[in-house]
C-alpha cells in the first residue's frame, strides 16, 4: 500500500493541468468506437455498425456540444473550463483532434471495408460501375420511384438560398442555358423519406466473375445526380457536387415561464425541426473553390466550419445494412435468458416476446423471499422488468403503481401496461421527462395517451431532469400494504435493453419502498425532502455522500487501514469528485475507474494519481450500468443506480442511487466489476496525457472479453452451456 502523503507534498488539486478537457475526452471515446470498425476481429457487418455508430455520435456533439461552444463564442462569453481552454480555444482543439479520425473514417470504408464486402457478394457500387442494364433499371426506378418526390430548388435574386434541414444530404447543382450560355445554381436534396442506398434486383446482381451477389446497388445521392436531366429539362447540367449541413439542435427553453411545458416543448420541437443555427458542412474534397465559397456564404460559417470527406457522405445510413440476413457477418445471435428464480411464474404473460413459463408462483413472492438483481442484456428485460410491471397492471390486489420514463419505445409494452392498469382501475402516475434529449417528441405521444386513459402524468420540476430509473408498486397483501420497487441503472425502453448494459434492483424492503414514496412524492407534489433511510437522491444528498464515501476511505488509510474504490459509469467530468478522488489517490487508496465515455480525471500523475486506473471498455454491447464500490475497512458497500459523476446528474438531474443490502447480490456485483477488470479484448487504458492503449492478451494468456464472459456465465445459470 502507498504511503499516506504529507501536507508539506500539498499541491494545488484544481490546477488546470490535472484535467482532461471535456470535448477531447469524449472525442477519443468516438476514436475507441471507430477503432472496434478497423478491427478485424469484429465481424464485417460489425464494422459497418461501428462506422455508422461513429457517425451518429459525431452529428449529435456538433448539434449540441459544438454548437453550444459556438454560442458562447458569439456572446463573447470567455469562462475557462477546468482544463483551462476558452470556447474558442475547445473548437480550434476539436477541429485539430477530429480531422484525422474522419481521413480514418473514411479510408476505413473506401479502402478496407468496401473491397471486403465485395469479397462477401455486396455490392455497394458508383453509378459509373454500373452496367447498361442495371442502369435502364435504375433509371426507371428513378422515374417512377424518386423523380416524383423531388423539388428542385433555384438560388438566384428571385429565389433566396433555401432553408436546408438539419443532417440532410444535398446537391448543390450548376446548370446553364443552351441559349444564353448563362450559367445557374439549384439544390436538390436527398429525400429521407426513401432509402439511402437503393438495391437492383437479384437477377441484376450477376458479376462479370460469375458469382452472384447477395446485395447490389448504388447510393441514392448519386442515382439522382446522374438524372438531373430530368429535373432541369433543357438545361445542360455542368457539375453537381454533394453536400451535408448539421444545425443547433438544442432546445432553448425557459420552464419558470412556461405556464404549459408540454405546449412549450412542442414549439420548440417546431423550431428543431427547422433547425437553428449551422454548425458544420460537409463536402468531398475535390468540391471546387466557387461551390465551396457560395456555401459559406449563403450558409453563413466560415472556412474552419468545413470538414472534407474523401468519399460517401453521411456513413451513419450504413446501418441499413445490418439488416442483410447474412448472420455469418454479424455476432452470433444474443441469447438473453429468464433468471431461475422467475422460471416458475403463475400468470401468463401479455408480452408475446417471453416465452410463456410454467406454472408456479407469483412475481411478488419471488421478490418477498430475496431481493433480485437482474443484468440486461444477458438478462431478458422482458422477462423481468416488463413482466413485472405487467404482473403488477392485472394483479387485483396492486393498489397503484408509481414510475418515471425517461426514453421508452415507440411501441412501448410498459407504457401500454400502464394503460390496462389504469383501465383496470388501479392509481397509475407516471412522471414523463419531456426533456429527455432527442426524445422530446416520442415521449410527448406517450404522455398524451397515458392521460387520455387517466394516468396521472406529471412532468417534473422546473430546472431538473429527472432522470432516475425507479418503479413503486403498492400490494394489499392481507391486513398491510406493501411496496415493491425495482430501481435500475438504464432506461424502460425494450429496445436499446438488448444493446445496452445495465442492471436493475427489485425489492420490496420497507426501507426503499418508503424512501421511493418519498422520492415520488418530492416529484409530484411540494415535498422538500432533505434526508433518506437508504438511497442517495440529486440533487438533495448524492453530491455530499458520494464526498464521505470517498472520503471515508482516505480516514482509513490515514488510521492505518486499507482503502479501496471500484466505481463503473459512463462518464467522470465533476471537478469536485475528481479533486476528491486525487486526495484519495495521494492518500493511497486504491482506485479503479471503469468509465465507458468522458474521463476528465488524469490517472497515474506522480504524487497526484498513482494509485488509480482507468479503463474504458467498448463492445458488442454498450456499458450503461453504473456500479459503486467502496471497501470501508472490510465493511464493504456497494451501489447501483442512474447516475454518473458529472455535475448535471448531481446538481441539476433527479437521480437515484441504492445501496446493494443482500450480500449475494453485492458479491455477484463485486464479481461483475472483476470481470471487467481483467477484460484484455475490449478494455482501453487511459493514460496521463488523455490518450487510450488498448488492452492484448500476454504471450501465452487466453482473451478475456468480459462482454463474452458474462454472457456464458449467465447462461450457465439457467442450465445453457
Amino acid at each position: 500500500m502507498a504511503k499516506p502523503k504529507k501536507n508539506s507534498d500539498s499541491i494545488n488539486l484544481s490546477d488546470p493541468q490535472y484535467y482532461i478537457n471535456r470535448e477531447l475526452s469524449w472525442l477519443e471515446f468516438n476514436h475507441r468506437v471507430l477503432h472496434e470498425a478497423c478491427d478485424p476481429r469484429t465481424p464485417l457487418l460489425e464494422r459497418l455498425k461501428f462506422l455508422a455508430i461513429f457517425s451518429s455520435n459525431l452529428d449529435e456533439f456538433f448539434m449540441v456540444r459544438v454548437a453550444g461552444l459556438k454560442q458562447q463564442v458569439e456572446a463573447s462569453i470567455n469562462l475557462l473550463t477546468p482544463d483551462g481552454r476558452t470556447p474558442a480555444k475547445q473548437l480550434d482543439d476539436i477541429r485539430l483532434h477530429l480531422t484525422p479520425q474522419l481521413k480514418k473514417h473514411n479510408a476505413e470504408f473506401e479502402e478496407v471495408l468496401r473491397p471486403q464486402l465485395v469479397k462477401q457478394g455486396i455490392y455497394i457500387l458508383d453509378y459509373i460501375q454500373l452496367n447498361q442494364r442495371q442502369r435502364n433499371y435504375l433509371n426507371n426506378y428513378f422515374e417512377e420511384q424518386v423523380f416524383p418526390v423531388l423539388t428542385p430548388l433555384a438560388v438566384n435574386p428571385g429565389h433566396p438560398f433555401p432553408h436546408i434541414s438539419n443532417l440532410s444530404l444535398n446537391l448543390a447543382v450548376v446548370v446553364k442555358n443552351p441559349d444564353t450560355e448563362e450559367e445557374s445554381f439549384a439544390i436538390v436534396k436527398v429525400p429521407k423519406v426513401l432509402p439511402q442506398f437503393l438495391p437492383l434486383p437479384p437477377e441484376l446482381g450477376i458479376q462479370e466473375d460469375g458469382k452472384t451477389a447477395h446485395w447490389i446497388g448504388v447510393p441514392l445521392e448519386q442515382a439522382i445526380a446522374h438524372n438531373l436531366e430530368s429535373l432541369f429539362p433543357g438545361m445542360s447540367i455542368q457539375e453537381y457536387h454533394p453536400f451535408r449541413i448539421t444545425r443547433d439542435a438544442d432546445l432553448e427553453l425557459e420552464e419558470d415561464e412556461a405556464d404549459d411545458l408540454l405546449l412549450a416543448i412542442e414549439q420548440e420541437l417546431r423550431k428543431r425541426r427547422m433547425g437553428g443555427n449551422t454548425v458544420r458542412l460537409e463536402i468531398r474534397s475535390q468540391t471546387p473553390a466557387s461551390i465551396r465559397s457560395r456555401l459559406l456564404q449563403d450558409l453563413g460559417l466560415t472556412e474552419s466550419d468545413i470538414y472534407e470527406i474523401d468519399g460517401l457522405l453521411a456513413l451513419r445510413d450504413l446501418m441499413y445494412f445490418l439488416a442483410l440476413p447474412l448472420p455469418e457477418l454479424k455476432d452470433p445471435p444474443r441469447q438473453s435468458v429468464v433468471p431461475s428464480r422467475l422460471q416458475r411464474l403463475r400468470e401468463p404473460c401479455i408480452d408475446a416476446d417471453v416465452p410463456e413459463l410454467e406454472e408456479g408462483r407469483d412475481f411478488f413472492s419471488i421478490i418477498r423471499e430475496k431481493d433480485l438483481l437482474v443484468h440486461h442484456p444477458y438478462q431478458s428485460f422482458s422477462g423481468t422488468v416488463v413482466r413485472f410491471i405487467t404482473s403488477a397492471a392485472h394483479d387485483p390486489h396492486v393498489l397503484a403503481i408509481k414510475m418515471t420514463l425517461y426514453r421508452t419505445s415507440g411501441d412501448s409494452p410498459i407504457v401500454n401496461a400502464l394503460i390496462a392498469a389504469a383501465e383496470n382501475g388501479k392509481q397509475v402516475s407516471v412522471l414523463v421527462e419531456l426533456k429527455a434529449r432527442f426524445d422530446e417528441e416520442n415521449n410527448i405521444y406517450w404522455a398524451r395517451r397515458l392521460e387520455s386513459v387517466g394516468v396521472h402524468v406529471v412532468y417534473g420540476l422546473v430546472g431538473l431532469k429527472t432522470h432516475s430509473k425507479i418503479v413503486l408498486v403498492v400490494r394489499r397483501e392481507k391486513d398491510r400494504m406493501r411496496r415493491y420497487v425495482h430501481i435500475g441503472t438504464g432506461n424502460y425502453n425494450p429496445k436499446t435493453a438488448r444493446l445496452y448494459t445495465d442492471l436493475g434492483l427489485f425489492s420490496c424492503r420497507e426501507e426503499l419502498g418508503a424512501d421511493l414514496t418519498d422520492v415520488f412524492n418530492f416529484l409530484t407534489g411540494y415535498s422538500r425532502q432533505k434526508s433518506y433511510r437508504e438511497i442517495m437522491v440529486a440533487p438533495v444528498n448524492m453530491r455530499d455522500r458520494f464526498l464521505e464515501l470517498i472520503k471515508r476511505e482516505i480516514e482509513n488509510v490515514h488510521n492505518g487501514f486499507s482503502g479501496r474504490i471500484v466505481a463503473k459509469m459512463n462518464a467522470l467530468v465533476d471537478p469536485q469528485i475528481i479533486s476528491t478522488l486525487y486526495e484519495a489517490s495521494r492518500a493511497g487508496v486504491q482506485i479503479d475507474l471503469i468509465i465507458r465515455g468522458i474521463c476528465c480525471l488524469r490517472p497515474g500523475v506522480p504524487n497526484l494519481s498513482e494509485n488509480i486506473r482507468v479503463i474504458s471498455i467498448i463492445g458488442r454491447f454498450l456499458e450503461h450500468s453504473r456500479i459503486f464500490y467502496f471497501y470501508n475497512n472490510s465493511q464493504e458497500e456497494i451501489y447501483i443506480g442512474s447516475a454518473d459523476w458529472m455535475r448535471r446528474n448531481l446538481d441539476r438531474r433527479v437521480e437515484v442511487i441504492t445501496p446493494i443490502k443482500d450480500q449475494d447480490i453485492a458479491k455477484d456485483l463485486q464479481e461483475i466489476l472483476g470481470i471487467m477488470l481483467a477484460d484484455n479484448r475490449h478494455a482501453w487504458e487511459l493514460q496521463p496525457d488523455g490518450s487510450y492503449i488498448q488492452r492484448c492478451p500476454c504471450d501465452n494468456c487466453p482473451e478475456a472479453n468480459s462482454q463474452k464472459t458474462i454472457m456464458s456465465m449467465t447462461l450457465r445459470s439457467v442450465g445453457i452451456n
